[in-house]
C-alpha cells in the first residue's frame, strides 16, 4: 500500500537540505535532532531511498533528496497557503522592512512576491542597509521587521538559517598566497566582513580593502574586474562569480546565523508578515562550492 508524504516529515527534511547539518535544523524548527533524525529516517522509509548522505563532518543531500526537495517546497507552499487562507483573517497595511543589499536583491524579491499572492491587501516598504544600523531604527519603531546577520555565538532575534560562508572571485582568479590581498566587502559593521579580516589575520595575510560598499552591484562588477575576493554567505553570491575557497592563502571561513527581529509587541499584519518570512528564509536554496 502506498504511504503519503506527511507534511511535518517534510518541513524537517526542508530544513535539514537548507542547513546541511542535523542541529541547525532542528533548531530552526523548533525540534530536537534526534526528533528530526527520526523524521528523515521514516521519510527515507516511505521513499524507500536514502536522501542524504552522511558523515561526522557533514550531510550532504543525494540526487533523489534533490529530486524530492522540488516537489517537497511545492507541497509546503500549497499546505501554508491552504491553512492561512482557512485560519487566518485577510492581512491588511504596511509592513516596513530593513534588510542589507545582497538580501534584498537575492532573498526578499521572491518571498514578498507569494506573500502579496497570498495576502495582495499587504503593502512593503523595503530599506537597504547595515544591519547595524538597521536594528536601532526597529527600536525606534522607524522599521516592522529586520532581517539581520549576527555571529553564531552571538544570535539575537527568531533564527531562520545558518549560512556557511565563502570566498568568492572571477571565474580566472588565481590567488597568489605571497600577495597582498585585494578585498571588496560590505562596510564596517557587516559581520562578514569582521568574520573575513580576523580570519586573514590569523594567519598573518596581508590584505587592502580596494572597495567598501553596500552595493552588491558594485561589489560584482569590481571583483569581475579585478583581482580582488570578497566573503558572502552562500545564498546570495551573484551567478557570475565563483566560490574560491581552499586556495592557499584564503583561509576557513565560519557560518552566520539569518535571523528576522521584529518588536515584542506588534501588529496582526506585521506578526503575520515577519512569520512567512522567517518559514520562507529557511527555505533558500545554498550555493554549494565545487
Amino acid at each position: 500500500m502506498k504511504r503519503d508524504l506527511e507534511i511535518d516529515l517534510l518541513r524537517s527534511f526542508v530544513a535539514v537540505a537548507a542547513h546541511r547539518n542535523f542541529t541547525h535544523a532542528a533548531q530552526a524548527i523548533g525540534r530536537t535532532q534526534s526528533a528530526v533524525s527520526l523524521q528523515i529516517k521514516r521519510l527515507e522509509d516511505i521513499a524507500e531511498k536514502r536522501l542524504f548522505e552522511r558523515s561526522r563532518q557533514s550531510v550532504s543531500i543525494t540526487q533523489v533528496g534533490e529530486a524530492l526537495l522540488v516537489y517537497a517546497n511545492r507541497i509546503l507552499a500549497a499546505n501554508d497557503a491552504a491553512l492561512s487562507h482557512l485560519k487566518r483573517p485577510e492581512a491588511e497595511g504596511l509592513v516596513r522592512i530593513g534588510a542589507p543589499d545582497d538580501y534584498a536583491t537575492f532573498l526578499i524579491p521572491p518571498i514578498l512576491s507569494a506573500l502579496t499572492k497570498e495576502t495582495p491587501r499587504l503593502q512593503f516598504e523595503v530599506t537597504c542597509d547595515n544591519a547595524s544600523d538597521l536594528l536601532p531604527m526597529l527600536g525606534q519603531r522607524q522599521l516592522d521587521v529586520v532581517i539581520a546577520t549576527h555571529r553564531p555565538e552571538a544570535v539575537a532575534g527568531q533564527v531562520a538559517r545558518y549560512e556557511p560562508l565563502h570566498w568568492v572571485a572571477s571565474p580566472d582568479f588565481m590567488d597568489d598566497p605571497e600577495a597582498s590581498l585585494s578585498l571588496v566587502l560590505f562596510p564596517s559593521g557587516c559581520v562578514c566582513r569582521d568574520i573575513a579580516l580576523e580570519a586573514l589575520q590569523r594567519i598573518d595575510r596581508s590584505w587592502r580593502i580596494t572597495y567598501s560598499t553596500r552595493s552588491l552591484g558594485l561589489m560584482e562588477r569590481a571583483i569581475l574586474d579585478s583581482s580582488s575576493v570578497s566573503v558572502m554567505e552562500a545564498a546570495v553570491i551573484p551567478p557570475g562569480l565563483m566560490i574560491v575557497d581552499g586556495q592557499a592563502g584564503l583561509p576557513p571561513l565560519s557560518e552566520v546565523a539569518i535571523s528576522v527581529h521584529r518588536p515584542n509587541s506588534c501588529e496582526a499584519h506585521v506578526s503575520f508578515a515577519a512569520d512567512f518570512i522567517l518559514e520562507r528564509l529557511g527555505r533558500v536554496a545554498l550555493r554549494v562550492a565545487p
